[in-house]
């Protein structure tokens, strides 16, 4: 790292503002502020400097500068800071002239907190849980991200390889002890016992109805349901806005629309589709398939009906889904002569009665789902993917032949890899680009 180019970029967001931070890191980042903003500040301490250019003699700007020498900086490298007035012409003039220094480069997409990786001050999960913090929308979102940036998903797997590894050294001690049958005995089923725990625990952390990813991606709400019954009506209610066409043509809505919305702090994605009904043609036909798509990956379907018609049941697979993923809801009570079956929640997108105790019901069936994020959750596929090859592993180690004492340490080691590529402690070059590659270029 230290023979890498200084990398520098705009770390706040573009356009105008009150202030702009550029953030440069590497080697000659000392050398830039001497070169641009002398004298060099106190380590850690803001100080007033003037940005000149060093052959004209310009002055750019009145900036605040600050020094963070590695290894106590964000990425463990060189720092320096320059917070600027946050006009576009200011920093335009400010990143070419950094442009002109040696050894200095503009930075790739997730540059700095790939270097961060590299010098330890984070772990890949923890760079993900950074990479969530930045796009959170909603308070839930934050306080699981900021959890996951923190460490608390990493302590978790780190433990559970720690003691792992340490299971690993007791059936080693036994293939090494193998002629002392009692030393070797004991060895493997202490490791036995370490194993059995572990299996269990992640057996528990994986049961948890993903959650995780529920939270980071967004809780899905399918509206279905006839044709003209006011889903579209309703999408729009719900959105505050008109994103929905609205008509009293039946089959209207061909496409599948889709709103995010924050209920109650919890990112929640409502889906506007297709009335189900036999397809009158082509079009129609692909917008019902579309429709079916989106309810099989629903976490909660909102079948609504017509309170000023007679009830069509939903079809069997819908309802036979339960009570956490299947709500019924009768819509139009505000037409006269409307009656509502008995027991379903009944609202008026039109006039707006009834959408606080569904908007609150919504969110108690996403909170239930979610849960308060008291312990840490998995957040990502991949992750959820290592553990299950994890806990393949596991299963072999405790239920193959236990006689085969240096295949078993093998199960181990397999399962220790598994934990280790979540944190990016073995084996992750295949992911580093595809995780890197999404933050933006001043991160």
């Amino acid at each position: 790292m230290a023979e890498a180019a200084t990398i520098f970029a705009l770390s706040s967001a573009p356009g105008r503002a009150g202030v702009a931070v550029v953030r440069v890191s590497g080697s000659a980042a000392g050398d830039v502020i001497d070169a641009l903003a002398p004298p060099r500040p106190n380590e850690r301490v803001a100080a007033l400097r003037r940005i000149r250019d060093p052959l004209s003699g310009e002055t750019l700007d009145q900036a605040l500068v600050l020094w963070f020498p590695a290894p106590r900086s964000e990425t463990g490298e060189d720092t320096a800071e320059f917070h600027l007035h946050g006009g576009p012409a200011i920093v335009k003039a400010v990143l070419a002239l950094l442009a002109r220094q040696a050894g200095c480069r503009l930075a790739e997409p997730g540059e700095f907190a790939r270097r961060a990786f590299a010098c330890g001050k984070l772990d890949l999960a923890e760079v993900e849980g950074l990479a969530d913090l930045i796009d959170a929308e909603t308070e839930a979102q934050r306080r699981q991200a900021l959890s996951q940036m923190r460490g608390a998903l990493s302590n978790l797997y780190d433990g559970w390889r720690g003691e792992l590894i340490q299971a690993n050294a007791l059936v080693e001690a036994a293939i090494d002890f193998s002629d002392e049958a009692d030393v070797s005995a004991d060895a493997f089923q202490r490791a036995r016992a370490i194993v059995g725990k572990l299996h269990a625990a992640m057996a528990r952390h994986l049961d948890d109805g993903n959650r995780g990813e529920i939270l980071r991606e967004g809780f899905r709400v399918v509206l279905a349901g006839p044709p003209n019954v006011g889903k579209s009506s309703l999408l729009n209610a719900l959105a505050r806005r008109e994103a929905a066409i609205v008509s009293e043509e039946a089959g209207t809505t061909r496409d599948v629309i889709e709103v995010r919305l924050d209920l109650d702090g919890l990112p929640t994605i409502v889906t506007d589709t297709a009335g189900i009904r036999e397809p009158q043609g082509a079009i129609e036909r692909e917008g019902i398939r579309r429709t079916l798509e989106h309810v099989r990956e629903a976490d909660l379907v909102v079948w609504l009906s017509d309170a000023s018609a007679a009830p069509l049941a939903p079809p069997p697979e819908l309802a036979a889904r339960g009570d956490n993923f299947f709500l019924a809801v009768a819509n139009k009570i505000d037409v006269p002569g409307a009656s509502p079956p008995a027991g379903l929640l009944a609202v008026s997108a039109k006039t707006g009665a009834g959408l606080d105790g569904l908007t609150r019901h919504l969110a108690g069936i996403a909170r239930d789902r979610i849960g308060t994020g008291e312990s840490p959750a998995i957040t990502r596929t991949r992750y959820r993917q290592q553990l299950h090859m994890c806990m393949s592993a596991l299963h072999e180690f405790m239920s193959l032949p236990t006689i085969d004492h240096e295949l078993r340490a093998e199960d181990l080691r397999t399962a220790v890899h598994a934990l280790g590529r979540i944190t990016g402690r073995v084996d992750v070059e295949d992911v580093l680009g595809e995780i890197f590659g999404r933050f933006c270029i001043g991160k």
